[in-house]
C-alpha cells in the first residue's frame, strides 16, 4: 500500500505541471493503427494520464472510457477532451480496483503502461483479455530493455520493460496480428523524447 501511495504522489507532482507532460497527440504507433478501428465501436484506454491517447480515439468515432489513478491527470484529461470537442468516460481509478467487466470492449489501448512489474503484468494481462470481446484488439506500445541504454522515458527497471518472448509468452492465447520491435526517435512531451527502444503490438482475442 505504502508503494501505491507513493507512486500516487509522485505522479500526481508529475502531472501537476502545467503543460500536458507527454502531449496532447496520439501515440504515434496508436495513431498509425487508425483503419483497424470501427466507428461506434467500445474502447478502453488503460493507465490513460492526461488523455491524448483516449481523446484521440474518440475523435475516429469510438465510444471510449478510460482511467488514471491520477486525479491531477483525469482532470487535465477532462480538460483535453473539453477543448477537443469530444467526449470521453474518464475514471479515476486504480488498475485493480477498476471493473474488468467480461467481453465489453471491442479494443483496449495499453500504451506505455510500464509501471506494472512482472507480477502486475501477471494479473493485468488475463484481465484485458477477459475485457475484450471475443475478435476484440488488444493495441500496446511499450519500451524494449534496450530502452535502458537510452535515458530518454521509462522506468530503471529492467523487469518491467517488454521482449519479445516474455510478450509471446503472455499472449500465447491471443492472435497476434503484429509485434514490431524497433528503434525510433519520439517525440511525445517532455516525458518521452528521443531515441527510443519501441515494442508495438496488435493482437486479436480468439
Amino acid at each position: 500500500m505504502a508503494e501505491q501511495e507513493n507512486a500516487l504522489v509522485r505522479w500526481e507532482a508529475r502531472f501537476s505541471v502545467g503543460e500536458y507532460l507527454f502531449g496532447e497527440k496520439p501515440n504515434a504507433y496508436l495513431a498509425s493503427k487508425a483503419s483497424l478501428l470501427a466507428k461506434g465501436s467500445r474502447a478502453l484506454s488503460i493507465a490513460d494520464g492526461e488523455g491524448r491517447n483516449s481523446v484521440w480515439l474518440a475523435e475516429q468515432g469510438l465510444r471510449v472510457d478510460a482511467f488514471d489513478f491520477s486525479p491531477t491527470a483525469v482532470a487535465k484529461a477532462e480538460r483535453l477532451a473539453l477543448k477537443r470537442g469530444t467526449h470521453v468516460r474518464f475514471n479515476v481509478s486504480e488498475t485493480f480496483a477498476w471493473s474488468w467487466e467480461p467481453s465489453t470492449y471491442d479494443l483496449v489501448a495499453a500504451i506505455f503502461i510500464q509501471f506494472a512489474s512482472p507480477a502486475v503484468r501477471a494479473r493485468l494481462f488475463p484481465l484485458i483479455k477477459q475485457t475484450l470481446k471475443p475478435g476484440g484488439l488488444l493495441i500496446l506500445q511499450g519500451y524494449r530493455t534496450e530502452q535502458l541504454l537510452n535515458g530518454t522515458g521509462g522506468p530503471p527497471e529492467a523487469d518491467h520493460l517488454y521482449t519479445e518472448p516474455m510478450i509471446r509468452e503472455a499472449l500465447a492465447d491471443m492472435d497476434i496480428i503484429e509485434l514490431r520491435c524497433y528503434d525510433e526517435h519520439v517525440d511525445e512531451g517532455k516525458g518521452h523524447a528521443g531515441m527510443s527502444a519501441l515494442m508495438g503490438l496488435v493482437a486479436r482475442k480468439r
